[in-house]
């Protein structure tokens, strides 16, 4: 793996095994990103602070990482959040996260991975950007992907290319609490990096992503069988 790659929340789930999935196929250097980095521990990243919410932590990011062909944008929340009823500061703080995080982050590296010859950019979705759970997680995975869709028309220019990963449940620390089919981190990671590799538009990594997606054109009462 010819790559110098960036993970955003890279210290800890998903991110993490990315971080280490990368190492393990040689990528040339492995920048875990994090908040405070120095909850980065997997050997031989390298830990850099970045929170996703802060411009000013972003460009400070990219100036210290300009060697970066491969952006992973995968720092998440989920505040669980009614769009009823809950708080609107807990979904605006989800979406600082989730939805803008990534847009300040590509911003602030598309410059870099054109000068390192387009480079890769991997956006970490959910099977919930297409169908919803009544919270604002998923409103705020949607909105992420039709950025992702956005990015993916705007870098072709400078040819950079674009992959949305799609996954349900992941093992982690955010999903201790729910009940139901979780995959692992490592295969999720290992599932994503193939598709970015061979170029893949998008990357569906377990049955209810894909079960879903096909399921995108029936009547809603198809995927919300409450509503029947």
């Amino acid at each position: 793996m010819n790559e110098v790659v960036l993970v955003t929340g890279g210290n800890r789930g998903l991110g993490k095994a990315f971080v280490e999935e990368a190492l393990a196929r040689g990528a040339r250097k492995v920048y875990a990103a994090a908040r405070d980095p120095r909850t980065v521990t997997t050997p031989g990243a390298i830990p850099i602070a970045l929170n996703v919410t802060d411009p000013a932590s972003v460009l400070r990011a990219a100036a210290e990482a300009p060697d970066v062909t491969l952006l992973i944008n995968n720092a998440g929340i989920s505040a669980r959040a009614s769009v009823l009823n809950a708080d609107l500061d807990l979904i605006r703080d989800e979406f600082e996260t989730n939805f803008y995080g990534p847009i300040l982050v590509t911003r602030a590296f598309a410059p870099v991975l054109k000068a390192n010859g387009g480079g890769r950019l991997l956006n970490v979705h959910s099977v919930l950007s297409w169908i919803s759970q009544g919270t604002s997680y998923s409103a705020s995975k949607a909105a992420l992907w039709q950025a992702t869709n956005a990015f993916r028309l705007e870098l072709a220019a400078q040819g950079t290319s674009v992959t949305g990963l799609h996954v349900g449940y992941i093992d982690t620390d955010m999903t201790a609490g729910v009940d139901g089919p979780k995959v692992e981190a490592r295969d999720v990671a290992r599932q994503a990096l193939d598709g970015v590799q061979a170029g893949a538009f998008e990357v569906l990594a377990d049955d209810i992503s894909r079960t879903v997606k096909q399921g995108l054109s029936a009547d809603p009462a198809a995927l919300y069988p409450q509503l029947v």
